[in-house]
């Protein structure tokens, strides 16, 4: 669903107080809006993103001790080789990659799991649900991917919602780089790198249209550098 964006300012305004909130460090004047006055949004299409969340749980499951065999088998029959990325196919075929940057995934989990209504609130000060795993295709229960589809039934958000949750992670994402920096003390259990994590999940599930926009990114192609 294609609809106009929110008014880029007031959601900059709205970002803005809450980063005040939580008495984080404001970014400059000059910080660049997500988007442009008159520019319109939508969410990527409920099963690209509702595949991404499964891709990443299956890989999250390799991470802690998942065979190699089994997770090739789950999405072959899930029919998904096809939307994982050549250095996620690297990882669950050899192992090979930073481990560690796809344990940290699960934060990107929890965001797409909020875009699709699945988990209630995306609060930066609060860690990943527990109950999280709940929502999440039962692997070892051999819960296939159109069983875990049907039983989660997605209720996506308002493409101007999600939007507003990543400038609010744009400006997040600067705020807490620049408190560990400073070796200030962070508001909550969260740190940069899961904020980094959640905003990578938005800027590949929200995706604007506009004259300055270029195509959306795929998983590997977002850009955090800004």
């Amino acid at each position: 669903m294609l609809v106009a964006a929110p008014d880029p300012r007031e959601v900059r305004e709205a970002s803005l107080d809450e980063l005040s909130r939580l008495g984080l460090p404001l970014p400059p004047a000059k910080f660049p809006l997500v988007w442009e006055p008159g520019d319109e949004v939508e969410l990527r299409p409920t099963g690209e993103i509702e595949a991404r969340i499964a891709v990443l749980h299956l890989i999250l499951a390799r991470c802690f001790g998942m065979p190699a065999q089994t997770a090739m088998s789950w999405l072959l029959e899930s029919h998904l080789v096809d939307m994982v990325t050549p250095p996620e196919w690297q990882f669950v075929v050899g192992g090979r990659g930073d481990h560690r940057s796809f344990v940290l995934h699960h934060d990107a989990l929890f965001s797409l799991s909020w875009v699709l209504g699945l988990s209630k609130q995306l609060d930066p000060t609060v860690p990943v649900d527990e109950r999280l795993v709940e929502r999440m295709p039962y692997l070892a229960g051999g819960e296939t991917f159109d069983q875990w589809r049907a039983r989660i039934l997605a209720a996506p958000q308002h493409p101007g919602d999600a939007a507003a949750l990543l400038d609010l992670h744009y400006c997040l994402d600067w705020a807490y780089l620049e408190v560990e920096r400073s070796g200030h003390r962070l508001p909550g259990l969260v740190d940069a790198n899961a904020i980094g994590q959640r905003r990578w999940a938005l800027e590949w599930a929200v995706m604007l249209r506009g004259p300055y926009h270029d195509e959306p990114p795929g998983w590997e192609e977002v850009d955090l550098s800004t």
